[in-house]
């Protein structure tokens, strides 16, 4: 029967640029110019952060997942899409989405 998790994750330190968590004895920054949804967040939010497995962050206020290795390694985890738009879809007035095949859009003529 394994034993109780004995280590956890603490909040230590907030700024107006990100905030600092201590895990397993080491200090990280989470910039909120890399991790956006956290910006907003009330201190009571950020301070409510859980360790439910190894490598595994969760606030559970926020309903955020967030691997360890996308703090320590952010780059590896971008946040842009580098996909092309796609060229059959159409805005229209309102500024919706709407798909047009091109066969179908000459028979409307």
């Amino acid at each position: 029967m394994p034993g109780a998790v004995t280590s956890k994750a603490e909040v230590t330190n907030i700024s107006r640029s990100g905030f600092w968590l201590l895990l397993h004895a080491q200090e990280l920054f989470v910039p909120f110019r890399q991790f956006p949804w956290f910006k907003k967040a009330s201190v009571e939010q950020l301070l409510d952060v859980r360790l439910p497995g190894a490598g595994h962050l969760y606030w559970p206020a926020l309903d955020i997942d967030l691997a360890v290795e996308s703090i320590e390694n952010p780059k590896r985890f971008p946040l842009i899409s580098k996909a092309r738009p796609n060229s059959s879809v159409k805005r229209t007035r309102t500024s919706s989405v709407t798909s047009v095949p091109k066969r179908s859009a000459r028979r409307l003529r």
